[in-house]
């Protein structure tokens, strides 16, 4: 597959693969304005002081690999600059970014987003349902780990499947605050020696909500910072491309391994609930025009009050005359009424909806 840079010279975009070494030099590789979502989970700078051993005097297997070891704070905000500027290039106008932070990094990459011009949508809470206890009993357990969703810039029409994500919540709103456990059990990767493949290995779950969520099949979604392919693993099964960068060949190999026992889902299972909004416009006088309902034609509302149907597609009651919406909340003394679903008209006997006549053509012009 091919995409075209902002000069109009075509490129080739790795889709579906794993790209070896420096992730700022891979991406600065890549075509400009190409992805649709880049999720990023950066070294952490932990800052650990020595090995940490739980009560029975057993170690803890913590974080402590050279590719999370940075001499100082300024060396650490260098290498968050200098990959964001990267990632941010590969952009497209309306594409966004995830990024996953403790609290050692996360406000560290907050401040940088905004000083190059990204727009925060939200910060989401990761809630581990069975975290790691503080064994030193010198601070709170840390329970949770922050995202950071920003737009790549204030005006994006960045994609959001707002209904999609109520239909993952039974319904509800889906809220800032994502209870998710830990990797674990037959997800958790493990190398030769039985040990973990990844110290942090993200959690499918995690990843699933958000691609979901933010976007859709067939977009491309970067991940940098690629492991052991969480992200690859979820995009290749919800009919998203990826493109992984890592420089440490033991995940990478991990990562094709996974990725390539994945089976991605059928079309119609990649299809998720959208909202009414993302439905295209039709106008109430379209029906007029295509005859579907003729100047005169009487509409009802639910307590039996009636409008009169003008040529120019607005509605006349006894005292009032303008838009189905308009009419509407005039005679229920609201600020405002969706006509659609307000105004009825009679077929055979039947009150119908008149937003069944919509959904028709709306249907037309999918199939077109």
């Amino acid at each position: 597959m091919t995409t075209k840079t902002t000069s109009g010279r075509a490129s080739a975009l790795p889709l579906d693969t794993i790209l070896d070494g420096d992730c700022i030099a891979q991406m600065n590789a890549l075509p400009e304005a190409s992805v649709d979502l880049i999720f990023a989970d950066p070294p952490y700078n932990l800052q650990l002081r020595g090995d940490l051993h739980r009560p029975d005097n057993s170690k803890v297997d913590a974080v402590d690999d050279a590719w999370d070891q940075f001499a100082s704070f300024a060396a650490y905000d260098r290498f968050t600059h200098d990959w964001l500027t990267a990632a941010r290039r590969l952009l497209k106008p309306n594409g966004a970014i995830w990024v996953i932070g403790s609290y050692h990094n996360v406000f560290r990459m907050g401040a940088e987003l905004q000083n190059q011009g990204f727009w925060i949508l939200n910060d989401v809470v990761w809630r581990k349902s069975n975290p790691m206890p503080n064994f030193r009993g010198k601070r709170f357990t840390n329970a949770h780990e922050t995202l950071i969703w920003a737009s790549k810039s204030e005006g994006a029409k960045y994609t959001f499947n707002y209904e999609a994500l109520k239909a993952l919540n039974e319904g509800v709103q889906m809220r800032s605050d994502w209870v998710i456990p830990l990797c674990t059990g037959h997800e958790r990767l493990k190398d030769e020696a039985g040990d973990k493949a990844h110290p942090t290995q993200k959690p499918e779950a995690l990843l699933h909500r958000l691609l979901v969520g933010t976007t859709n099949p067939g977009d491309v979604v970067l991940d940098p910072f690629f492991g052991t392919g969480t992200t690859g693993a979820v995009a290749k099964m919800l009919g998203r491309h990826f493109i992984g960068i890592e420089r440490e060949e033991s995940y990478r190999r991990a990562a094709e391994k996974r990725i390539a026992a994945v089976r991605k889902f059928d079309r119609s299972a990649l299809e998720v609930s959208t909202s009414k909004r993302a439905e295209p416009r039709v106008a109430f006088g379209v029906l007029v025009e295509r005859g579907m309902l003729r100047p005169g034609e009487v509409l009802v509302n639910g307590r039996g009050q009636a409008a009169k149907v003008r040529a120019d597609g607005t509605l006349i009651a006894d005292d009032v005359k303008g838009s189905i919406h308009q009419v509407g909340a005039h005679l229920e003394g609201a600020p405002s009424c969706n006509g659609w679903t307000y105004w009825h008209f009679k077929r055979d006997g039947q009150q119908i909806p008149i937003d069944l006549l919509r959904q028709q053509i709306r249907a037309e012009m999918a199939r077109h």
